[in-house]
């Protein structure tokens, strides 16, 4: 369970760059560092170049920084996917709701 949380506070973006399972393992401090009783930063930065796997909580944590952070109004880039990990975005849908670089 690894997750490493950078947040900018002159950018106001939050940076998570997970280790190398993006699963259920990291929901409480995925929850903690993005959703909590904190208010939504302007931007988040969700960074997947350590990840080898990503199950479908990976997913549902992603929905709900979505939603926290304004639906549509939402600023957050997916970076550093593999090209696994892209097409399993992909097929979810997730290229529709997310940028991926």
């Amino acid at each position: 369970m690894h997750l490493n949380v950078q947040h900018d506070t002159e950018q106001d973006c939050v940076t998570l760059q997970f280790g190398n399972h993006f699963d259920f393992s990291v929901h409480r401090q995925f929850h903690e560092a993005c959703l909590g009783e904190r208010k939504p930063s302007r931007s988040y930065v969700i960074d997947l170049g350590e990840v080898e796997s990503m199950d479908s909580s990976a997913l549902g944590m992603l929905m709900l920084l979505r939603e926290h952070a304004g639906g549509d109004r939402a600023e957050i880039r997916i970076v550093n996917a593999s090209t696994a990990l892209r097409g399993t975005l992909r097929v979810a849908g997730f290229d529709k709701l997310f940028t991926l670089h």
